[in-house]
């Protein structure tokens, strides 16, 4: 059944669309063309992939099938900008993508303007179902999510450049310059707690699936982990002894020479912290950033704590202020019960990445307004350093 659109809708849709896709590039205005295609690890994506990719995704799963006429952009692009689709075909390995010269930054931005015109006429002249609806509002989504994984890529790019480049000179992004108070621990009730997205608005599938959960009682910190606690941690030894680490996080220790968080440089005598404005001396008082899991677990072992489940952290998430670092908890990342995947495309977004991962909560300054709800989950593999990570701890 189709849900009709009227003018005004159309308008106000328009305009968050612009708005999203609009984002994407002012991310990226500070850039230098050769910025652009640098892929220094395969975790790390070109920024012009990205803003390909996003691209690609509006005329993949919107105006391709739904939009008589529509004539391609470039018929080699989805083998370009395919990240995972196995259902839309072949594409260009993730490794690979920082070896493609072409398409240009020009030819990628010429995409975004041809697509975004496009769609502009498609809201303008059609009745989106429901289904289509739904379509259009991951689209947007999976818009935003790319740039909190663009600002994230574009400072690892700039941070393993020898010369540090900053971002932007003027601006200081990474925002939590004012020293953290430490407000103690928050006690947590024993209880029944219900989890899972409920309300209205946008969610994604793995966020589905309200359930309850048994918690015992616990205290949960009200304030993030600090650089200079973990300072501590580095002074008295903590990536020399393996008493504090998993089995797997110790070999990745020894493997990487690991002795501080991603972005720390000893320099001089004193321990210094690429920022998205450059180097600065690590402020003692700031919330500690771009720990992994390993990292965050053998702290907290040091500590004689834990890290939270994702259940104890949603359910204590109202008492403490958070969103200024993605949190890791102890809980790999599973289906939430009754959860189904979606058929075709769109059940690969989330479902076939629930393994060998950990969940983490909260949010960044890297997180665009809307994805820092309470259920909202976040996933990576324990090894990853580079999202703006951090550390809550629970005893």
């Amino acid at each position: 059944m189709e849900q009709t659109i009227t003018h005004f809708d159309t308008r106000l849709l328009l305009a968050k669309y612009k708005k999203i896709r609009m984002q994407s590039e002012l991310l990226c205005s500070p850039l230098e063309t050769e910025d652009y295609v640098v892929q220094p690890i395969a975790d790390v994506s070109p920024p012009k992939w990205h803003l390909g990719h996003t691209t690609w995704f509006f005329e993949t799963f919107i105006l391709i099938p739904h939009f008589s006429g529509y004539k391609e952009f470039n018929t080699q692009y989805n083998f370009v900008f395919n990240s995972y689709y196995e259902t839309v075909g072949a594409r260009v390995l993730r490794t690979d993508r920082g070896n493609l010269s072409r398409p240009s930054v020009a030819d990628i931005y010429a995409y975004r303007t041809y697509v975004d015109q496009q769609m502009e006429v498609f809201l303008e002249h059609s009745m989106l179902s429901d289904e289509l609806s739904a379509i259009l509002e991951l689209g947007l989504n999976h818009e935003q999510q790319h740039q909190e994984l663009l600002l994230t890529d574009i400072k690892y790019i700039l941070g393993h450049n020898p010369l540090f480049p900053p971002y932007r000179e003027t601006d200081r992004v990474e925002e939590d310059l004012k020293p953290s108070i430490d407000a103690g621990f928050i006690s947590m009730a024993e209880g029944i707690y219900e989890i899972g997205f409920k309300g209205t608005g946008f969610s994604f599938d793995n966020e589905w699936g309200l359930h309850k959960k048994y918690l015992e009682a616990f205290e949960i910190a009200a304030s993030l982990v600090t650089n200079g606690e973990y300072l501590q941690f580095i002074h008295e030894g903590g990536y020399e002894n393996f008493v504090w680490w998993h089995s797997e996080g110790w070999d990745w220790v020894k493997q990487q020479q690991a002795k501080a968080p991603l972005y720390w440089h000893f320099i001089d005598g004193k321990w210094m912290y690429y920022t998205l404005s450059g180097l600065q001396v690590v402020n003692p008082h700031e919330a500690l950033c771009h720990v992994n899991f390993y990292e965050a677990s053998a702290f907290a072992a040091w500590k004689g704590m834990r890290l939270p489940t994702e259940e104890e952290w949603e359910a204590a998430c109202g008492d403490f202020n958070w969103g200024k670092r993605w949190e890791w908890t102890a809980s790999a990342y599973l289906p939430y019960p009754r959860y189904t995947k979606q058929s075709g495309a769109i059940g690969e977004y989330n479902g076939k990445f629930m393994v060998n991962q950990m969940v983490l909560r909260g949010g960044s300054i890297a997180t665009p307004e809307g994805h820092t709800r309470a259920s909202y989950r976040n996933f990576f593999h324990p090894r990853h350093q580079w999202q703006f990570s951090g550390i809550r701890l629970v005893r």
